[in-house]
């Protein structure tokens, strides 16, 4: 990172969703951690995608303060992954530093012939989240019917909490999400120039519905568009998008962070 790249400090803030084990950050960890910290990033979500990783992802929130994470299996690896079992999810929710089901959902752009298969891994996800109380976060790409209608169904048998994880769908997802009482997360894909029409989906959200990520390694803001994402990078977004509600950066960080003590209760300040 230069000095240039190098976001102000601006706290408190939350990177809701990143992948820190990937290999990406192989020996990078502490001093990726302590450009989060010095550019405001308290806490951080790191998200599991095939249980099989479970292990080193929960060692990571073991072994570091402030690291949090969750556990699913990602709809493009459904297929290729062992079927999860609602149970195995339930089971890992005991952990303390446990604080989500997922990423699961829909992604009909890259593994449209997996369709059945990702269909059910989603409803298993629900159903995990369903049981422990924890959020769900849910990965739309491509699919925004069948993911509406796999929500509706599940909060029509019981209601739970939910996340739309780096969110670049169109209105009506945006729209029916909310309504189900549902997060939108804005990655830095709402900060790039071309991103107009996202932008003012989120602007018609209430600004107590919305969250900040990186989604780490992948879609870095500006300045850092093209190259490696990181947690500290999602002070980049925040104050790309601060200005949608009139609101200073400062007070957008307080209100994502606030957002999101509510939702990932488990992860609380």
């Amino acid at each position: 990172m230069t000095e240039a790249d190098a976001p102000p400090p601006l706290a408190p803030l939350v990177d809701s969703h990143c992948h820190l084990d990937f290999p990406d950050f192989d020996g990078e960890l502490p001093d990726l951690l302590g450009r989060a910290r010095a550019a405001g990033v308290e806490r951080m979500v790191t998200i599991c995608t095939r249980l099989r990783y479970a292990d080193r992802v929960r060692a990571l929130a073991e072994d570091h303060p402030g690291v949090f994470w969750a556990a699913g299996t990602h709809p493009m690896s459904a297929a290729e992954e062992p079927m999860v079992e609602p149970e195995e999810l339930v089971a890992l929710a005991s952990h303390p530093r446990l604080v989500a089901i997922g990423e699961s959902g829909l992604d009909y752009h890259y593994t449209p012939d997996t369709k059945g298969a990702q269909q059910e891994s989603f409803r298993r996800h629900i159903e995990a989240a369903q049981a422990t109380g924890l959020p769900l976060v849910v990965h739309a790409r491509d699919a925004d019917e069948d993911v509406a209608r796999l929500l509706r169904e599940g909060v029509a048998r019981r209601p739970f909490a939910c996340v739309m994880h780096c969110f670049s769908s169109g209105e009506r997802l945006a729209r029916e999400a909310l309504e189900m009482g549902f997060y939108l997360s804005a990655s830095g894909i709402a900060a790039f120039p071309r991103s107009e029409d996202l932008r003012r989906i989120f602007a018609a959200a209430p600004p107590d519905r919305v969250l900040v990520e990186t989604d780490a390694p992948y879609l870095a803001p500006p300045p850092r568009r093209g190259r490696r994402n990181e947690p500290a990078y999602v002070a980049h977004t925040a104050r790309a998008l601060a200005p949608l509600w009139g609101f200073s950066a400062e007070e957008f960080a307080r209100t994502t962070t606030a957002n999101f003590d509510r939702l990932f209760r488990k992860a609380a300040a």
